[in-house]
């Protein structure tokens, strides 16, 4: 679109009075420009060396690095206020699953590591991006949420105080396998064992058990238990966790929402594992936040089967023109006609 900008003096006071773009068409590039350019990055992870290219041979549109760099700040900046209507949602939340992966940094001080933490529902995923992994990080990412957390086995979990915490059982039948693949037969014969009743638990989630089954499989996991705690070989670590987890292995059965692993959890990091071993991390404090709000978009659209380039477009739009528009399908909410 081409502007032709006039100016003139004002006869009386002599002030000279110029017109100016209009906001929305500002930035150089229109929005379904910038919304591509950030589907590409952001929702697809290309480098802007390879979203270049394509602009170029696709819609011969000749772009710099630069240029796309900015429209990927623009973008940013406009996906903000969803990114916190999206933190808002995942802290209201009664089940969330939550996991970890490793981010690197790189500055002239050369690399760091980071940690990229997820906070995911049946409808929201929410990302943060923190310097360690510790408690003082997951308190950070949780807020003042206490609902019920599906989680693995790792320390800080294991403290939560809010409403309930389900332990992983993918993580207890993964550890279960590696016993049962000991050269040693009674640690074999102990993994065999123990991996049987965890895979028996684990399916009573879609297949409803009565009551006499429950109870038997509670009393062979303390038989189990009692068995091998006092071992001091790989046996008796398993048992003492099972222990240690026994309260948290059967909340799934307790809530509709909860499921026995925490698969979902990780399942919304794979794309951003994916796409660090690819661009192997960020190079700086504005890119971590891109990072966090483009991934928090891009997973909460995937589980609300919406179209992450026709809501780019819509955020774009609404950040050019200044106006900031309600977002009531972050939490789930369906419009009214």
């Amino acid at each position: 679109t081409h502007f032709v900008l006039h100016k003139g003096r004002c006869a009386n006071c002599k002030a000279t009075i110029k017109t100016y773009t209009p906001h929305e068409f500002r930035f150089g590039f229109g929005v379904r420009v910038h919304a591509l350019i950030t589907e590409c990055c952001g929702m697809h992870g290309a480098s802007r060396e390879s979203v270049q290219t394509f602009l170029k041979s696709m819609y011969g549109l000749s772009i710099s690095q630069g240029a796309i760099q900015k429209c990927l700040d623009r973008a940013s900046k406009a996906i903000f206020p969803h990114y916190k209507a999206i933190e808002k949602a995942a802290h209201e939340t009664q089940v969330n699953y939550v996991d970890e992966t490793t981010w690197r940094r790189f500055g002239h001080e050369g690399s760091a590591l980071q940690w990229l933490w997820v906070m995911a529902s049946s409808n929201i995923a929410y990302f943060k991006l923190a310097r360690k992994r510790n408690k003082e990080a997951f308190e950070v990412l949780v807020g003042d949420w206490d609902g019920v957390l599906v989680s693995d086995g790792y320390g800080v979990y294991q403290k939560w105080g809010g409403k309930a915490r389900q332990t992983c059982l993918a993580h207890l039948i993964r550890a279960a396998q590696k016993l049962k693949e000991s050269k040693k037969a009674q640690i074999a014969l102990c993994g065999t064992w123990i991996k049987d009743e965890l895979v028996r638990l684990c399916r009573m989630k879609r297949h409803l058990p009565t009551f006499g089954e429950v109870s038997a499989l509670h009393m062979r996991l303390h038989g189990f238990v009692q068995k091998y705690k006092y071992r001091k070989d790989a046996a008796g670590t398993f048992a003492r966790r099972i222990e240690r987890e026994m309260p948290h292995m059967k909340v799934f059965r307790e809530y509709e929402d909860v499921d026995p692993t925490n698969n979902h959890a990780e399942r919304s990091l794979r794309f951003a594992v994916t796409w660090r071993k690819r661009s192997c991390g960020t190079t700086s404090e504005k890119g971590d936040r891109f990072v966090e709000r483009v991934l928090s978009l891009r997973h909460t659209c995937r589980l609300q089967g919406r179209s992450t380039f026709a809501t780019l477009v819509e955020v774009l739009a609404n950040f050019a023109k200044g106006v900031l528009v309600d977002m009531p399908w972050v939490a789930g909410e369906k419009l009214t006609p």
